[in-house]
């Protein structure tokens, strides 16, 4: 059975589709004092006991976690023969290092508060892809990256797929390669810890009168896309896509980047936002 967490409904029901798993009626519920129930319908949960349970939630806030940590508890609570946890998106998973003395390392946190209410853990596309050491439990990595050529239109002219930096240069070159044709190449990005700001600069590929797809595992705030899509409209490009895993989107995200000039703009839904076009249950099928 699918446990959804309330930002990864949809996603949940495409997972159940593609599956034969039968899906669950979450209630998202609060207690005037501000704590929260989320719990499953006594039919669900009778129906649960020696069945499997996936509990899929991407941890947006901090109640998604709460959330995740509920419904764990009440797949246990069940009778429920495992507990297997995906986690589309993973909130804290940047958080990989103390940045500065008396930080903590919250993906760390994060990772063994999750770990004891169940038996396994799949992960879609983490930015640091070793916070999956960070569980306690047995945690599998999943790339959404190949399935970010699929919305893109079938006549791009010359396409060069651009990553924001050398460490994004693997999820350019998975989507270039799920398109089928096209280069890779990405740009230099300096991140300043302490203020935040980031800066960009072009990489060496000749990209005049080319289409261009930007590629990122996350498009948060949007300022670096939109410096990057500024800085290839100053190359005379043709048209600029962005496609990423994780379309947070915060703030005025999107005002940024429609401004900066774009063809399209597309994400999966791991994230459930309007641009979500793209779906990765397909690569969590054989896991679940």
């Amino acid at each position: 059975m699918i446990l959804p967490g309330s930002h990864s409904q949809s996603l949940a029901a495409r997972l159940a589709e593609a599956t034969d798993h039968a899906l669950a009626r979450v209630s998202y519920d609060q207690f005037p004092d501000g704590e929260r129930c989320t719990a499953l319908s006594e039919a669900d949960a009778e129906a649960l006991t020696d069945e499997p349970a996936v509990v899929v939630g991407s941890t947006l806030t901090a109640d998604a976690h709460l959330e995740l940590l509920q419904l764990q508890d009440a797949a246990r609570e069940a009778g429920a023969s495992e507990v297997i946890t995906v986690l589309p998106y993973m909130g804290y998973g940047r958080q990989d290092r103390a940045f500065k003395p008396g930080q903590p390392v919250s993906a760390r946190a994060v990772a063994r508060a999750l770990s004891p209410g169940t038996d396994r853990v799949v992960l879609v596309s983490p930015h640091e892809p070793d916070v999956a050491e960070f569980f306690d439990a047995p945690c599998e990595v999943v790339e959404g990256a190949p399935r970010l050529a699929e919305p893109l239109p079938e006549d791009l002219d010359d396409p060069v797929f651009v990553a924001p930096d050398d460490g994004a240069v693997e999820i350019a070159e998975s989507a270039r390669d799920a398109y089928g044709r096209g280069d890779a190449d990405y740009f230099e990005k300096v991140r300043d810890y302490d203020t935040g700001e980031v800066t960009v600069s072009p990489g060496n590929a000749d990209v005049a009168d080319r289409d261009v797809v930007l590629v990122d595992d996350i498009v948060a705030t949007g300022s670096t896309m939109s410096e990057a899509i500024a800085a290839l409209h100053d190359r005379e490009v043709g048209r600029v896509f962005v496609v990423c895993v994780h379309p947070m989107l915060v703030g005025n995200a999107r005002t940024k980047l429609e401004q900066a000039g774009l063809a399209g703009i597309w994400g999966t839904d791991t994230v459930e936002r309007d641009v979500s076009a793209i779906s990765v249950a397909p690569v969590l099928t054989d896991l679940i």
